[in-house]
């Protein structure tokens, strides 16, 4: 790779971000957010028993298409309640990338259940669903309308497959290879609200979905997440669990099982009512940011720059390069230069299978996964570099 590289790569980003320091996702917030919150302050309902919670979840519902939206305090304990809608049980593994943020391996081992890390797909970052269905063959039994993992003997419950950066794999392909083998499928769209797989919301082809409001996400709540599904008892389900599974009464405080205190509030809530009303302007905002990035870097022969595929219209969450040399040494030496250089960029999350506390779990052979490990740097995907002309 030629010396200059790293040099030709910062000149590029600042001409795009037009910005000595440019951050990896700034929310987008103005006076709107501010005025929206502060009405919810003078209603006096900041927590969780919040009209703006309802009419959050309404407005999501309708821009996702999905039939029931219960909202969350975070992404993370979306997760951990879908996990628990599936029934996953202490002797049950759950599938999942490797190439992965840590919430869901987490929320499995909150389960006191075990994640099973899967293969991806170098062109769209989800699973590999030729490899899985192979090694699935392999290693698996289905017994009883259950599949089992022959070698371990626990039941393979369900797959979590993750849309990236708000991109996506073949959800029909992957909703096949789930019923093939008796699955239930979770997609966690935590970065992909506004993402679409042939004209549907992504979150929205599996048993359950869910989404995040994060800070560093498109659409921002402060803190916050969502459950999206077309079942009216697990969204019923899913409601008494995140207020603490509590039985409805006018005084009275029972309940009816071990519940979590994971619902919204309202000051969230509020803002994001507020995001929602720009929402296709940040959408837009974010499209032209991907094809500035996109024209500028057509030149580089180190490097690809990752799009969507063709059934698949991305919200452009992080725009990411991938390096074309499989070096880690090299990918830090980038990202130092880039850092250094006023321009937060990140790699990928290390993967799951190499943290201590996921050791024992078992896995497929990850060679794609270890490859784009020491190729994959998010660079600033803020919506208002977008809007910088």
């Amino acid at each position: 790779m030629k010396k200059n590289f790293n040099f030709r790569l910062v000149k590029a980003i600042k001409l795009v971000t037009k910005k000595k320091k440019s951050y990896l996702h700034e929310p987008h917030l103005d006076e709107s957010d501010i005025q929206e919150v502060k009405k919810c302050i003078k209603t006096s309902f900041v927590s969780s028993i919040s009209p703006q919670v309802n009419l959050f979840e309404k407005s999501i519902a309708k821009i996702t298409k999905s039939k029931y939206v219960i909202a969350t305090v975070n992404g993370t304990s979306a997760i951990h309640t879908a996990l628990k809608l599936f029934d996953i049980k202490p002797t049950d593994e759950v599938l999942m990338p490797s190439l992965n943020f840590v919430s869901s391996a987490n929320a499995v081992k909150y389960c006191s259940a075990t994640p099973h890390f899967v293969e991806i797909n170098k062109k769209n970052l989800s699973v590999d669903i030729i490899k899985l269905e192979n090694y699935l063959k392999k290693i698996s039994l289905i017994k009883k309308n259950h599949c089992f993992n022959k070698k371990t003997k626990r039941r393979i419950k369900a797959l979590v497959v993750v849309h990236l950066f708000g991109y996506s794999g073949n959800l029909n392909k992957i909703n096949a290879l789930c019923k093939k083998f008796k699955l239930k499928l979770l997609e966690d769209a935590a970065e992909a609200f506004g993402s679409y797989f042939k004209k549907k919301h992504l979150g929205t082809f599996g048993d359950l979905g869910v989404l995040s409001f994060n800070g560093n996400k498109i659409l921002t709540t402060g803190g916050g997440g969502a459950i999206l599904t077309s079942n009216l008892g697990l969204a019923r389900r899913a409601s008494s669990l995140i207020n603490q599974s509590k039985i409805p009464h006018k005084w009275e405080t029972k309940f009816s099982e071990i519940g979590y205190n994971y619902r919204l509030p309202g000051l969230n809530a509020a803002l994001g009512l507020s995001q929602i009303k720009k929402f296709k302007k940040i959408l837009r905002a974010k499209k032209k940011l991907n094809q500035k990035y996109r024209n500028i870097f057509k030149n580089f022969k180190e490097l690809e720059f990752f799009t969507e595929s063709k059934d698949c219209s991305s919200n452009h969450w992080l725009n990411t390069i991938i390096l074309k040399t499989n070096s880690m040494s090299l990918r830090n030496k980038v990202l130092k230069k880039l850092n250094n250089s006023g321009i937060q960029a990140r790699p990928c999350w290390k993967l799951l299978h190499k943290h201590k506390q996921f050791f024992d779990c078992p896995k497929m052979e990850l060679k794609i996964t270890e490859k784009l490990e020491k190729k994959i740097i998010n660079i600033p995907s803020s919506p208002m570099y977008g809007l910088n002309d």
